[in-house]
């Protein structure tokens, strides 16, 4: 399958937290990890942890959580365990270990045991298994016309659905992050911290608001960097996806405007974008290089989504060219997956199914559908939807939610560091404020003045404000801001880490499947 397809009722209370179970629902000590080292690098020690697939049944079964430990270098200064998430859903924790996707600095790996793991239904923990032939045949959410398509999308909703389920088993229905942290605090006694040091990045902030909510008072640090918000219903999570999404473009069309190198550069910018919509929407579009890859206005509006996390604006820049022309070469962080690529494979980890259990957006009909389309196009007139947001709010059409929005209630837990860009495509930075709002004064909300997606790592002020909290639980001030860092400098760190978020097109992430 060549095409980015693209894939985000437990209140928890505020009563005292409740003991995490054993695997076999026996109260005691929590059960300890068998550390060895791991297959992939011998650096890193591997291990899992036994707990239910249903923690309101914990004697109804269980399921390994995958877990990567790195000690800290140095044992004298160690603070402790640092538990890391970096986001999807559907990133492994346990392969950001291993490979170092996050870039931590020194202050923290000389300090903390880096430990990451492998969320429920996510690649070595018990991953929801689906068919590939059939994800591919996904409906396209801007190709419906009527109630008769939006019919045959939701029978296929359920098709897809009842292959996972038979494929997966019973943790199928019980992916939602109100089970993720509670194996999180599992994982935390496992590790033997009395309290819990984290650090998630998108979608791992959900964890940790959630995870804060729940144990207020087993919190030591929660640095949550590009944040959700689980507060939103329908119309407002697609509306503040399309704000992003659109403002990213804008940001990306002004940098072109003002950079001579911009392979654009003196360029209508979105007079070119929107003859290129045209002709993907005409079936003319191809990926330059392999005219046997035709590209849908979908595929095209993912791969300008993909370019935002980075930014990665120069090879974009130099793709648009190239479709124009249909000469030159484009950068591999944007290649489209191929049905070459995906042959070899019958099945595939879609962890989207964790965003379903944990978000209710529902849509009445095709009528409210176009209307929503026709709004989002409005306010994104050159991107016109979110190509993350919109095919997810389709694909989890009819799933159960046990894991709803609601709005965050945090009391008694340290304060939490909650950090955001002002221009990131995928968590908008109104995410972060009315998240920091929900939680109040346990929160302390840090901007960084500049563009993509996770802002540990951008530039000296904000890795350093999450270094000196994570170590010490110093806060940067109320109201605190960090600069931009250069596009041309973040786009030659991205080439060198690419980050691990949901990039359209790029495997092992369920974006690039469904």
């Amino acid at each position: 399958m060549r095409r980015p397809v693209l894939i985000l009722a437990l209140l928890l209370g505020l009563a005292a937290p409740l003991a995490p179970a054993t695997a076999a629902g026996a109260t005691g000590a929590a059960p300890a990890v068998q550390w060895a080292p791991c297959a992939e690098n011998a650096a890193v020690e591997c291990g899992t942890l036994t707990v239910p697939i249903d923690w309101n049944n914990p004697r109804g079964g269980t399921f390994e959580l995958a877990l990567a430990r790195r000690r800290a270098s140095d044992p004298a200064a160690r603070v402790g365990s640092l538990v890391i998430n970096p986001g999807g859903p559907g990133g492994s924790g346990v392969d950001a270990v291993l490979q170092d996707w996050l870039g931590f600095t020194p202050e923290i790996t000389s300090r903390f045991d880096v430990v990451g793991f492998d969320p429920r239904g996510v690649a070595r923990s018990h991953p929801i298994t689906c068919s590939l032939e059939l994800a591919a045949q996904t409906p396209d959410p801007t190709a419906m016309r009527g109630q008769a398509d939006w019919n045959a999308m939701l029978a296929f909703n359920r098709r897809y659905a009842d292959d996972c389920r038979r494929r997966t088993g019973p943790l199928f229905d019980h992916v939602h992050t109100g089970n993720v942290i509670r194996d999180l605090d599992a994982l935390r006694a496992a590790l033997g911290d009395d309290k819990l040091t984290y650090y998630g990045v998108s979608y791992g902030t959900l964890i940790g608001q959630l995870y804060a909510e729940r144990y207020p008072r087993r919190v030591r640090a929660l640095a949550l960097d590009s944040n959700m918000d689980h507060s939103l219903g329908t119309q407002a999570f697609l509306d503040t996806e399309s704000w992003t999404a659109q403002d990213s473009f804008d940001e990306f069309v002004a940098w072109c405007g003002r950079t001579d190198t911009c392979a654009l550069h003196g360029r209508d910018v979105r007079a070119l974008w929107h003859e290129l919509l045209a002709r993907a929407e005409r079936g003319e579009l191809t990926f330059p290089g392999q005219p046997e890859i035709v590209l849908r206005k979908l595929d095209l509006i993912g791969m300008a989504f993909s370019s935002f996390y980075g930014p990665v604006w120069q090879p974009f820049a130099e793709l648009l060219a190239a479709m124009e022309s249909g000469t030159g070469t484009v950068s591999p962080l944007l290649a489209p997956m191929t049905a070459k690529k995906a042959a070899a494979e019958e099945t595939f980890n879609d962890a989207g199914f964790v965003f379903c259990q944990d978000y209710a957006l529902p849509v009445r009909d095709f009528r409210e559908w176009d209307r929503l389309l026709r709004r989002s196009a409005a306010i994104a007139p050159d991107m016109l939807i979110s190509s993350a947001a919109h095919p997810l709010t389709l694909n989890c059409l009819g799933t159960r939610t046990p894991n709803p929005q609601h709005r965050l209630k945090v009391d008694g837990s340290p304060t939490l560091l909650v950090g955001n860009a002002l221009h990131d495509p995928a968590t908008p930075y109104p995410w972060a404020v009315n998240a920091a709002a929900q939680i109040g004064r346990e929160a302390r909300l840090l901007t960084y003045e500049g563009w993509g997606h996770g802002i540990y790592g951008r530039g000296d002020c904000p890795t350093a404000a999450f270094d000196r909290y994570l170590v010490s639980g110093e806060l940067p001030a109320k109201g605190a801001r960090c600069p931009a860092v250069p596009p041309a400098e973040m786009s030659a760190r991205s080439a060198q880490r690419p980050y691990p978020g949901p990039r359209p097109g790029l495997p092992g992430w369920t974006y690039a499947r469904r």
